[in-house]
């Protein structure tokens, strides 16, 4: 990691812990349970609501929206509000992705609803997606012109729209058989694409950027999200699993709807044969990667991935960044995207 992301992304995630904190009431004094338990799913407290350091994720959203106020020729910190909006919107939705997928863990850690109930959990949920909208009415605080705020905001809604609709197709998507590449890829622009959009785009308005630059700075984003859920899918079949951290091929196992796999089905009918097994042990996988292979499943994958990193780097370099931040943002950005696991 060269020094310029190092010591920017220190000191802005940083600020934007201390922000969300603000946000959601978190002080010196135990939380009750309402704040207790959005505290909890955020990492800074246990089970008996006691302090904790616990992993709260990467941020990468916010430190997204960070670094491109400053690269835009904005002042970073009049960005905070947004970035800890975005998290916490972001926070929001893993905790009903948890309840709607049934998932036990999180960050190694039993998710909520597993502790105090599904009712409670999507209340708390709720409360989230409402502390997100105030942290953007604190925009105004930090000196961002009126209009500016509105037009933000807007954009943070309409996003809220286009995440819930992605969430929709996935959940949609596990009681179908026929899924299509194109119903795929729109619906990891919805549910994952889209928040990194806005992410690079708050940043860029909120320093005042001209609306072409918005613009290549919210593809910028869009694109580098399609390309970290393409890789994603790559590393799920073939992924090293010393370096994932999870089996080789989970996603063959589990029969996931991916980039890979659903190619692989519209264009092999011995996959198509293979997919009605019931079975998924380690024949069924290997069967199943050979399959993929043939059909060119995987060459596949990777030129979308490919073409999508390309497409992003471009519009980043079209939005004319300057200084440090901007060495910072094509440094995460290569990271983001040739990382291995």
């Amino acid at each position: 990691m060269s020094s310029e992301l190092k010591t920017l992304s220190q000191t802005m995630l940083a600020a934007l812990n201390e922000e969300m904190r603000s946000v959601l009431q978190s002080g010196e004094e135990q939380p009750d349970s309402f704040y207790g338990m959005i505290h909890y799913h955020m990492g800074w407290v246990n089970e008996q609501l006691q302090p904790v350091q616990v992993y709260p994720g990467k941020q990468i959203r916010p430190l997204l929206c960070l670094l491109t106020c400053q690269a835009a020729g904005g002042d970073w910190q009049q960005a905070l509000p947004a970035a800890a909006a975005i998290e916490i919107l972001h926070n929001f939705s893993l905790v009903h992705d948890d309840i709607e997928d049934a998932s036990p863990t999180r960050r190694g850690r039993q998710t909520m609803w597993q502790i105090w109930g599904i009712e409670q959990a999507i209340n708390t949920g709720d409360a989230m997606f409402a502390l997100a909208h105030l942290a953007m009415s604190r925009l105004l605080d930090c000196g961002v012109p009126a209009p500016i705020v509105v037009q933000a905001l807007r954009r943070f809604d309409e996003t809220c729209v286009r995440l819930t609709q992605g969430q929709h197709a996935d959940m949609d998507f596990e009681k179908r058989d026929g899924v299509t590449v194109a119903e795929y890829m729109a619906m990891i622009e919805g549910k994952t694409a889209v928040l990194v959009s806005l992410a690079a785009e708050l940043g860029a308005r909120i320093a005042g950027a001209e609306e072409t630059a918005v613009a290549h700075y919210a593809q910028f984003g869009l694109e580098l999200g399609l390309a970290f859920q393409v890789k994603d899918d790559i590393l799920g079949i073939w992924g090293d699993e010393a370096l994932t951290g999870k089996s080789a091929a989970t996603d063959i196992t589990t029969k996931k709807k991916t980039l890979p796999v659903l190619y692989g089905l519209e264009h092999s009918a011995e996959l198509r044969q293979l997919y009605t097994q019931n079975s998924t042990d380690e024949n069924f996988v290997s069967q199943a990667i050979q399959h993929l292979d043939t059909c060119g499943a995987r060459a596949f994958t990777e030129s979308k991935a490919s073409a999508y990193s390309e497409g992003s780097f471009d519009h980043l370099q079209a939005a004319q960044p300057h200084g440090a931040a901007a060495l910072a943002l094509h440094e995460l950005t290569n990271m983001l995207l040739q990382r291995n696991s």
